[in-house]
């Protein structure tokens, strides 16, 4: 089923207001953490996989649910419902980590629209799609509408940023000096949302970045059978191990998922 973002935006903003009634200390016995993303967090298969498969064994005393995607950008996401259905599955004490990013760029006002570019800006700024007349909003609008209808429910958001492309492509390091704007994003979207209390911003792309140099040509390169972007199983599970270990060091600020690391994970950058 496909939601315009008018309507998913008024039901996203109907979920906080029913979150109203909802005790903000009735907590689950075990909280959840919620992902949601692209293919490159979702389960896939075959020769790939991605990095939200490999979350459970860091983490004591949670459950992970993943509810990344496929395909999906912020605005695709949004369309569909499915930050509208984390906004209705979360209670008091879960976690939703936000991480999109890979299928975000492209114009909308393209006339071939694909349905999941978002509008340039980090504001209020809107597009009309090419394609099909609809209105197109900012990655910020998408993932921070959405964020705010989550903490109303008193549950926490982590905005991460995505994971880098292969930066050994080619044979040469490319290093962490130009990262895609969406990281910046959602570190600016986490800054948006701090006075709430509940948002917190994880670079991941920087952690895998600098796990991708320690790692190495060969090896990196043995990570990505496919294509630059999507990784094999042993390369989703070292960007998890990324993800723990930036949790761990608090680089962006402490989350609310560092409590819940377990002890010994291993470190890869």
């Amino acid at each position: 089923m496909r939601f315009s973002s008018t309507a998913l935006i008024a039901s996203l903003a109907a979920a906080s207001v029913d979150a109203r009634s909802v005790n903000p200390c009735d907590k689950r016995a075990t909280p959840t953490v919620y992902l949601a993303g692209d293919s490159t967090t979702a389960k896939t298969g075959g020769l790939l996989m991605g990095w939200g498969e490999y979350l459970p064994p860091l983490l004591n005393g949670i459950t992970v649910v993943n509810k990344a995607v496929p395909g999906r950008s912020a605005r695709s996401y949004t369309n569909e419902g499915r930050f509208t259905e984390l906004a209705n599955l979360v209670t008091a004490g879960d976690i939703v980590v936000i991480e999109f990013g890979h299928n975000d760029g492209g114009s909308p006002r393209s006339a071939s629209d694909n349905g999941r570019s978002d509008c340039p800006g980090t504001g209020s700024e809107v597009c009309v799609s090419g394609k099909t007349g609809e209105k197109v909003y900012t990655f910020n609008h998408y993932v921070e509408t959405a964020a705010r209808a989550i903490i109303a429910k008193g549950a926490s958001v982590i905005f991460s940023s995505q994971t880098p492309n292969n930066l050994w492509e080619g044979g040469s390091y490319g290093g962490y000096g130009t990262p895609v704007r969406f990281v910046e994003y959602a570190s600016l979207a986490a800054k948006n949302l701090a006075g709430t209390g509940k948002a917190s911003f994880v670079d991941h792309y920087q952690a895998v970045a600098n796990m991708y140099l320690k790692l190495g040509n060969a090896k990196t390169n043995s990570l990505y059978p496919s294509d630059h972007t999507h990784t094999s199983p042993e390369g989703a599970d070292l960007v998890a191990k990324a993800f723990a270990q930036a949790v761990k060091l608090a680089w962006n600020g402490t989350t609310p998922l560092k409590g819940y690391l377990k002890a010994g994970n291993p470190t890869v950058f």
